[in-house]
């Protein structure tokens, strides 16, 4: 690919800051000048590192043990979280503090709407479509959801559009924050590609957003969304999130956003076509995914 069209490429997939967090300073092989050519980014703000938010030692372990706590047992909120803080790990913390760490990683479902907001984020809720709907082709039904990723000395952000027939990982995003884009984004890129009849998601604050009601929409695409606390109607992307944690995130440490970009880029690679999965009779989710398209054109 020619330096223009990686450039070109790069700075549509992230933003300023994001491409920022990539440049490496001691990088053995590759000069500063040279990552901010193929980041797309002045050479002088390569050495500008985006603010970052400071986070103590302590409040990292316990965004671990939140992150942890919340995978294996996705439908606990943050009261029954912070006892398990307390129980477990001895940790001297109240439910207030929980409260707002889950809402610092993107655990929407399980805590409630600030008072303010409800009349504002009730417009923009949809309800729950796939209650007794069988998913018979791909295409049919996405899921899309936000995870927290944890590294070393920090943490990044991962949206993932999977197709639910095939278990298919269509795209996804990394963030090092929560902002908007990161989604619409991904999913703009997504629907350029293929255009699914029903995309479901929780009732979080992306979701609820009038920028991707809007661009659902005007996609022609029928929205979905979880009942408020029912993170199970969206369990198919739940399960991913899992997986992906236990066989990479909670047996590594990633120094940096591009050693876990490499690692994601991989892993997607491998679980779309090379993992078995029972559910579709030992196929890929790749292999059942074009399988599936080439009988329709049949």
């Amino acid at each position: 690919m020619k330096l223009t069209g990686l450039k070109k490429n790069l700075t549509k997939s992230s933003t300023v800051n994001d491409r920022k967090a990539f440049v490496e300073l001691s990088h053995k092989n590759i000069t500063v000048k040279r990552q901010a050519e193929l980041l797309g980014l002045n050479r002088s703000s390569a050495y500008r590192k985006p603010p970052v938010r400071t986070i103590s030692d302590e409040e990292l372990l316990i965004m671990r043990l939140i992150d942890k706590i919340h995978t294996d047992e996705p439908t606990w909120g943050y009261r029954t979280i912070t006892a398990i803080l307390r129980r477990e790990h001895k940790l001297v913390i109240n439910k207030k503090r929980v409260r707002r760490i889950m809402r610092d990683m993107g655990i929407y479902t399980l805590y409630p709407k600030p008072n303010l907001s409800k009349r504002y984020h009730a417009q923009y809720i949809r309800p729950y479509l796939l209650r007794n709907l069988k998913i018979i082709r791909p295409n049919q039904v996405w899921g899309v959801d936000i995870t927290y990723l944890r590294m070393k000395k920090g943490f990044m952000y991962l949206f993932v559009i999977i197709d639910w027939y095939s278990r298919y990982i269509v795209d996804y995003e990394l963030s090092s924050t929560l902002d908007k884009s990161f989604v619409l984004r991904c999913l703009k890129r997504a629907l350029s590609c293929q255009k699914p009849e029903i995309i479901n998601s929780d009732q979080g604050s992306h979701f609820t957003n009038p920028d991707y009601i809007k661009l659902l929409e005007d996609n022609g695409v029928k929205i979905s969304m979880d009942g408020k606390g029912q993170c199970l109607d969206n369990a198919r992307t739940e399960r991913f999130f899992r997986t992906l944690k236990y066989e990479r995130i909670y047996i590594s440490e990633y120094e940096t956003p591009r050693e876990l970009r490499i690692m994601l880029n991989d892993y997607m690679k491998t679980y779309n076509t090379r993992r078995p999965h029972s559910s579709l009779g030992g196929a890929s989710p790749v292999s059942y995914y074009l399988k599936s398209k080439l009988n329709e054109a049949a």
